[in-house]
């Protein structure tokens, strides 16, 4: 029979905090001693729900207000504004709008519109950049090549090569006629000019350089082939 010895007592070691935490008693049974409250998630997600339902029914209604001052601010539709307005599609579908168009596919169809409404001639709707382009292009067609004015004899000759001909052959030189200056006349000085004869606009370098560009590439292309 084992006895422990009194004079000797046998060291005890104190309980760790995993031994702690696995003692069970009337305060750590081990498990959870309240349910869940089910009643209160369910007032919780309803009021979410109820939340977002007042936010759309508020969006919704701010933009109905919102395209009624537009309607009011616009006035009433006439003849001339009725295709134009933001609601004509919307009106003419029964109160849903048609679909997004992009912007060249509404500036063709105000074109149109504005061509059968307005007689000629009207005025220029891009700031005459179109129209001057045009122009200068009819003239460097005729400064630049060779034509033939229908009914007349002779044909138009570049100005390039005009210019190398008076070079080369001079002007007729008139007889110079001894005329008697005043004290406060003076001989007028001719200055060559400083510009070749228009100043192109900034639409019109873009064009022309655009132009050129498709040039070498397809010149670059047929040389590959």
């Amino acid at each position: 029979m084992h006895t422990e010895n009194p004079g000797n007592p046998v060291p005890t070691t104190p309980p760790s905090s995993q031994d702690l935490h696995h003692v069970k008693d009337s305060e750590h049974p081990g498990y959870e001693t309240t349910d869940v409250n089910v009643g209160g998630v369910i007032v919780f997600l309803g009021g979410l729900m109820g939340f977002v339902v007042v936010f759309f029914l508020f969006c919704f209604l701010m933009g109905k207000v919102i395209n009624t001052a537009f309607e009011k601010e616009d006035g009433k539709t006439d003849q001339w504004h009725k295709s134009n307005s933001m609601f004509a599609g919307a009106a003419a579908n029964g109160g849903k709008r048609d679909n997004l168009a992009s912007t060249t596919e509404m500036q063709q169809k105000e074109l149109a519109q504005m061509t059968t409404s307005f007689p000629n001639p009207r005025l220029d709707t891009d700031d005459g950049n179109q129209a001057t382009y045009e122009l200068h292009a009819k003239e460097d067609l005729l400064l630049d090549h060779y034509s033939k004015t229908p009914g007349q004899d002779g044909v138009r000759i570049p100005i390039e090569r005009a210019m190398e001909l008076i070079a080369e052959k001079g002007l007729p030189v008139a007889p110079a006629v001894q005329t008697t200056q005043l004290a406060e006349d003076a001989t007028p000085k001719v200055a060559a000019p400083l510009t070749t004869g228009f100043a192109r606009t900034g639409y019109e370098l873009e064009t022309i350089e655009t132009r050129e560009q498709k040039m070498n590439f397809n010149t670059a292309k047929s040389e590959e082939k």
